[in-house]
C-alpha cells in the first residue's frame, strides 16, 4: 500500500473538476475519500478504492459520520484589514461612506501594525468559514503576508495604486515602489501570490492603469480593479473619457484573463461581450452591493455570455462579514428573482463560482479550486449532522442554500490542517480577538 499523510472520508466528495464536468461526468463522489501526501492531493475516489491503495497517519471522517468534503472556498474580492472597521460607518451610499468616513479613519490609523493584526483577524474569520484563499486589495500588503502565512491561508495580495497621496505613498511612483517590494519578496512564494491593484478608473487614471498592466505582464501576476461598481462611476468615466468604463479599459488594451474585476454592476450588453471576449474574471459582491445600494450586477447575463463570475465579500466594513457561504445563498436567490428564472444560478453553478471558477479567474486553476491528483490539498470538511442539513437529497443544494460557517469542521490548506474540530490550530484565537478589541477601543476613541 502507498503511504499518505491524511485520508479524508465523507458521504459526499464534491471534486468540482471542470474536465470531468465537460465530459458529462458527475462532480460528486458518493461515499468517497481523498488521500493527501505532503502538500498535494494524491488521489480521490470511492472509499473502498482509496482504502485498498493507501494507508495514512491520520484518517478523518468515516465510521457512519455524516460529512462532505469539497475544495476550499475562494473569496475573489476583499479588503481584509477592514475587519477592524466593521460597523464603524453603516447605512450610507458608497461615495459618502468612503470620502467622509473610511478614508479619514484610514489616513489616521493605516500602518504596518494595523495591517498585520487586522489581517490575522480576517484570516481567522475566513478560515473558520471554509475560505482557504482570498484575493485582496489594500496597502502594506508585505505586512499582511506574514499574518496570512502564520495562519496557513493562501492569498493573492494586491498592492493598491492611487493617483493621490495617502499615508502609504505620496506619489504614483511611490505606490509602484511598494508594489515592486511586494513582488520582489513574494513572487515565487508557496502561499502568497503578489498582484497589482489599480484601485478604480476614477482614482487611478489611464497612465496608472497602463503602468499597472505593464508590471503585471512583466511578472505574470494578476491585476485587481474595481470596475463599474456604481452608476456615479459610469457617468463620471463617460464624462471624463467619453466611454463607459469597460469599453474605455478595453480600448486602452488593459482587459485580459489576468484581470479580476470587482463588482461590474453597471454594464451594458456590449460591455458584457467585451468581458467575455477578453476572458476577464468578475467578482460578484452581492451583499456589499445591496448594503451600499450600488445596484444589481447582471450576473445571469454575464454567465450566459461566458464570463467567469465568482464571489467576493468586499471588505467587512461594507458587508459586514467575510462569509462566502452567505454570499452564495444571497446571490443565488436574488438572481433567480431578478431574472424571473428559478433555474438561474442553480446550486451546482453557485458552488462552481465559489471554487473552481474562482481559482481560474485568479490564475490559480492549476493549483487549487478542485479535488484532483497533483493539485494543492486545499480542502474543507463540513459536518452534515445538523438539523438544518437533515435530510440530504442534494448536497449541492445544501451547500448553496443551507450551510453555515459553523458547519465547517476541518480546513486544510496546502496539505496542512489549519482548522480542526472548528478551532484554528495555527494561531491563538484568543490573542487575535484581544488585539482586535484593543484596536477597536483606540479607533473608537479617535472618531
Amino acid at each position: 500500500m502507498e503511504k499518505a499523510d491524511f485520508i479524508l472520508k465523507a458521504q459526499y466528495v464534491l471534486h468540482m473538476d471542470e474536465t470531468a464536468d465537460a465530459a458529462g461526468k458527475s462532480l460528486l463522489i458518493e461515499d468517497g475519500a481523498v488521500a493527501v501526501r505532503g502538500d498535494k492531493i494524491v488521489d480521490a475516489g470511492p472509499i473502498g478504492d482509496i482504502e485498498k491503495k493507501y494507508s495514512a497517519s491520520e484518517i478523518i471522517g468515516g465510521s457512519g459520520q455524516l460529512k462532505a468534503v469539497l475544495p476550499g472556498f475562494i473569496n475573489t474580492h476583499t479588503h481584509a484589514p477592514m475587519v477592524y472597521l466593521r460597523g464603524i460607518a453603516d447605512d450610507l451610499p458608497l461615495k459618502e461612506w468612503l470620502e467622509k468616513h473610511i478614508w479619514p479613519i484610514e489616513s489616521k490609523w493605516l500602518g504596518p501594525e494595523f495591517i498585520h493584526d487586522a489581517t490575522e483577524l480576517a484570516c481567522l474569520e475566513m478560515l473558520k468559514g471554509g475560505t482557504t484563499t482570498y484575493n485582496d486589495m489594500y496597502f502594506y500588503e508585505n505586512h499582511a503576508a506574514p499574518a496570512v502565512k502564520k495562519t496557513g491561508m493562501r492569498a493573492v495580495l494586491g498592492a493598491g495604486i492611487l493617483d493621490f497621496p495617502t499615508r502609504v505613498a505620496q506619489t504614483r511612483d511611490e505606490y509602484f515602489e511598494r508594489a515592486q517590494e511586494l513582488v520582489n519578496e513574494f513572487l515565487n512564494d508557496e502561499l502568497i501570490t503578489p498582484a497589482i491593484a489599480p484601485h478604480a478608473l476614477y482614482t487611478c487614471g489611464p497612465e496608472g492603469q497602463k503602468r499597472a498592466a505593464r508590471m503585471a505582464e512583466k511578472y505574470d501576476i494578476p491585476i485587481h480593479i474595481h470596475l463599474s461598481e456604481t452608476k456615479w462611476e459610469t457617468v463620471e468615466i463617460e464624462k471624463l473619457y467619453g466611454k463607459r468604463p469597460v469599453k474605455f479599459l478595453d480600448e486602452l488594451g488593459l482587459l485580459s484573463d489576468r484581470v479580476i474585476a470587482a463588482h461590474c454592476v453597471w454594464l451594458d450588453d456590449e460591455e458584457i461581450e467585451i468581458l467575455a471576449k477578453r476572458h476577464t474574471g468578475v467578482s460578484h459582491c452581492v451583499e456589499s452591493n445591496l448594503k451600499l445600494v450600488s445596484g444589481f450586477a447582471p450576473v445571469a447575463k454575464m454567465i450566459n455570455a461566458g464570463v467567469k463570475v465568482t464571489f467576493g465579500t468586499d471588505g467587512a466594513a461594507s458587508n459586514n462579514d467575510l462569509d462566502l457561504l452567505g454570499e452564495m445563498g444571497t446571490a443565488s436567490k436574488l438572481h433567480k428573482a431578478l431574472s424571473g428564472d428559478p433555474a438561474s444560478l442553480d446550486a451546482k453553478t453557485t458552488v462552481k463560482m465559489a471554487t473552481i471558477w474562482a481559482a481560474e479567474a485568479l490564475g490559480l486553476g492549476n493549483r487549487t479550486g478542485s479535488i484532483r491528483k497533483g493539485k494543492a490539498a486545499d480542502l474543507i470538511m463540513l459536518d452534515l449532522d445538523k438539523p438544518h442539513l437533515t435530510p440530504v437529497y442534494n448536497i449541492f443544494s445544501h451547500i448553496a442554500y443551507a450551510a453555515k460557517p459553523s458547519d465547517v469542521e476541518h480546513v486544510m490548506v496546502n496539505g496542512r490542517m489549519v482548522v480542526k474540530g472548528g478551532q484554528i490550530v495555527t494561531a491563538d484565537e484568543k490573542e487575535i480577538l484581544e488585539k482586535a478589541r484593543a484596536w477597536g477601543k483606540k479607533i473608537k476613541e479617535s472618531v
